[in-house]
């Protein structure tokens, strides 16, 4: 306890410096910790965004439809919905079905993926439809009914309630072409989906195939994006009778987000690795200094008895509480800043035209944080241990002072 006193008073002996070194390492710390949170967040809403208009956060799917995407592999779930449904931590079972063709109206044709939905589950979980009025949506699973994107119903020139025909292959290998009327509009904001999106009831685009209950993905939504490892294997010991199907996780269903979020948390561990680079700099200038201002000092001590193991520590211990007392500092100010972006968050709306796409996802223009309180803790640990690690070099110093030298040193 006496080393600790006698450490943190010599902290106070250059108030100034000390001051300037603690705002530095808690600063980082603040920035580090609420941009985290603040990506954290936004992901989070993203892949939950995503997922449900997508693949589900785990999906099954025929064996190798997700490489060739041949509408040819789809199968017969029977009751594996209702069995799936039945794992903790499941919200919702959603049968699609993934038919390309060809739309056209009196005036345009325009090349269009067909999607069968089970309409009463698909807009309980679906962001896409989320803004849809009520008699929009669609009303049975085989009526003639069809939401389309905004920008394939102007590329076909129609309207509300017009009428239109779609043209599929049939699985004998012969073309059927069947009427539509546009029930609903959607804007999703990826100009991939509003071009060519047509969703109609999962019967009526079966029926137009020739497999009335085929559908090419089982999505699977759950209640938190964390359980996805926890019910990944149940489902594939589930699906373990059904030798043709495999069940995977959003990651490898969807590899174009996975891989757009990777290479961004990349580039931002990169910038906070800089960052802790800077501040350990700054760690190790203040406790150098401290150690050059007390040499004569230090050349006493030992003078007198005192061992190098001591001083060493003593300098260690400076070290220790510079960094305990940034983690507080820093870690309350990065708690307060990520309950700001938390509540109210950044809006992007001024600076963006309409919507921002990402990965093949669009995201809010209001960008709001998440609490990642385990990187937070592991994140403040790093900075202290930086702190010790940037002792090294002024204990090493400290150490082999020569109590002569050090005495006839002014």
């Amino acid at each position: 306890m006496e080393l600790f006193n006698l450490a943190w008073k010599n902290l106070w002996r250059s108030r100034r410096r000390t001051l300037i070194t603690l705002a530095a390492l808690s600063f980082s710390l603040m920035l580090i910790q609420a941009f985290h949170n603040l990506s954290y967040g936004v992901y989070s809403a993203m892949i939950d965004s995503g997922v449900r208009a997508g693949t589900g956060h785990l999906v099954v799917f025929r064996q190798d439809y997700l490489k060739t995407r041949d509408e040819k592999l789809s199968f017969n779930p029977h009751d594996l919905a209702g069995e799936i449904g039945q794992i903790d931590g499941v919200e919702a079972v959603l049968p699609r079905l993934y038919l390309p063709g060809l739309a056209q109206s009196s005036r345009e044709s325009r090349g269009i993926l067909l999607t069968g939905v089970v309409p009463a589950v698909e807009r309980q979980v679906n962001p896409f439809l989320r803004g849809l009025p009520d008699d929009q949506w669609l009303t049975s699973l085989e009526g003639r009914e069809a939401i389309l994107g905004h920008l394939l119903l102007k590329e076909l020139q129609l309207k509300k309630g017009n009428k239109f025909v779609v043209t599929l292959q049939h699985r004998s290998g012969e073309l059927v072409s069947e009427m539509f009327r546009v029930h609903g509009v959607i804007k999703t904001g990826i100009k991939s989906v509003d071009k060519r999106l047509l969703m109609v009831g999962h019967n009526r685009a079966a029926a137009m195939v020739g497999n009335p209950d085929d559908i090419h993905e089982l999505a699977i939504v759950l209640e938190d994006q964390d359980l996805n490892y926890l019910v990944l294997p149940q489902l594939q010991e589930l699906l373990k009778p059904h030798s043709t199907l495999e069940g995977m996780s959003w990651e490898r269903a969807m590899p174009n987000l996975y891989n757009a979020i990777r290479l961004d948390y990349a580039s931002q561990k990169f910038i906070f690795v800089i960052m802790m680079l800077i501040v350990t700099i700054g760690v190790i200038n203040t406790l150098l200094m401290s150690v050059m201002e007390r040499f004569r000092e230090f050349g006493i001590i030992l003078a007198v008895g005192a061992s190098t193991a001591r001083l060493r520590i003593l300098v260690f211990i400076e070290a220790l509480l510079l960094g305990l007392v940034s983690m507080v500092i820093g870690s309350s100010l990065g708690s307060l800043a990520t309950w700001y972006l938390q509540v109210v968050g950044i809006d992007m709306r001024n600076f963006i035209s309409e919507t921002l796409e990402f990965g093949g996802v669009v995201f809010d223009p209001i960008m709001r944080a998440g609490w990642d309180l385990p990187w937070m803790g592991k994140i403040s640990v790093y900075l202290l241990i930086l702190s010790l690690l940037a002792a090294v070099y002024p204990a090493v110093k400290a150490g082999r002072i020569s109590p002569a030298a050090a005495i006839r040193h002014h």
